[in-house]
């Protein structure tokens, strides 16, 4: 029995981070073994709110690539590929445009909160009001039953189940109605406190050196009121024991010794700063194995092998939609 299809992706929009590792990374491992994975570089999407400033697309997508690598997305088990590679997108995300109502679109609860969040950025044009349209082509186009995600992008998946709904009503059943696999990552607080975040500047990069992250655990929030050493603490507020509970074996001893006042802060963040260098020193040494040439014929192999797909795909969706001759 063929597994069934899973498509994820990822906007090439800077250096991943500790939050892609624990939130994506780690669980695209575990569904490679369970599904046949697509694994897309979502630079279409990336001109949705960056078409003004596209100099560094193609640079972050290939180190972006180079880390799903190094964190062990297998290339043999799932399809890696660059969207643009596969004009197949853009051609159905065309097709679907034509029979989304308007009103699905400024309903969408993640419109107006971007229109919001990024008011520096002209965001008021038609591609991206379109994004969900072309979201859901990316998923329909490998008739992914199976779609991880957030709780925030579960709208969006109902919005592709309505799009293939729609689709399926008037030219006969063909889409599967892709269901959202709700992935729960921990909480990951950055540097400064507030969720790790790339437009937040506060992250610990999955590149980063033990040079690198020495000034960033050092400038960490800790509890204000253990102001020396002996002082008792509260890890419960603290960024670096928030660090800790996550990558940490032994956190609860390190709990107990603050509160004891028997640990340092500057001790602490020290600590911290090993035990992250362990996790990334060898994501870092693979990565530098690697080399550039590899992941081109990765993304080159993977655009083959998700062509095929789509190429199957369209042929079918014309022959519905009455465009076969």
């Amino acid at each position: 029995m063929t597994p069934k299809a899973i498509l994820s992706g990822m906007r090439p929009s800077g250096k991943l981070h500790l939050g892609h590792l624990l939130g994506v990374i780690e669980n695209w491992k575990k569904l490679q073994h369970e599904y046949r994975c697509f694994f897309m570089v979502a630079d279409l999407h990336a001109l949705t709110t960056e078409y003004a400033d596209t100099a560094r697309i193609s640079r972050n997508t290939i180190d972006m690539v180079g880390d799903w690598l190094a964190c062990g997305i297998d290339p043999d088990r799932s399809v890696i590929f660059r969207q643009s590679d596969v004009p197949e997108h853009a051609e159905l995300h065309l097709m679907l445009s034509m029979l989304t109502p308007l009103g699905w679109l400024y309903s969408c609860p993640t419109y107006k909160e971007q229109l919001r969040e990024q008011s520096s950025k002209d965001l008021k044009t038609y591609g991206f009001l379109g994004y969900p349209v072309l979201q859901a082509a990316d998923i329909l186009l490998y008739r992914a039953a199976v779609v991880p995600v957030g709780r925030d992008q579960l709208p969006h998946i109902e919005l592709t189940r309505e799009i293939a709904r729609r689709f399926n009503a008037l030219y006969g059943p063909f889409f599967p109605e892709p269901e959202g696999l709700l992935t729960e990552a921990p909480y990951l607080p950055g540097t400064d406190g507030r969720k790790m975040s790339k437009s937040y500047g506060n992250c610990i990069n999955l590149s980063d050196t033990r040079d690198e992250l020495g000034p960033k655990t050092n400038a960490m929030f800790t509890d204000p009121k253990k102001v020396r050493r002996d002082d008792p603490g509260d890890p419960s507020g603290c960024v670096v024991y928030a660090l800790h509970r996550l990558f940490t074996a032994d956190h609860e001893r390190i709990a107990a010794a603050c509160r004891a006042g028997s640990l340092g802060c500057v001790a602490d963040k020290k600590a911290i700063a090993a035990t992250l260098d362990g996790i990334l020193q060898p994501i870092r040494e693979r990565r530098s194995a690697i080399g550039e040439q590899r992941i081109r014929a990765v993304l080159e192999n993977g655009a083959q092998r998700a062509s095929a797909v789509a190429r199957e795909t369209m042929q079918e969706v014309k022959r519905l939609t009455g465009l076969a001759l």
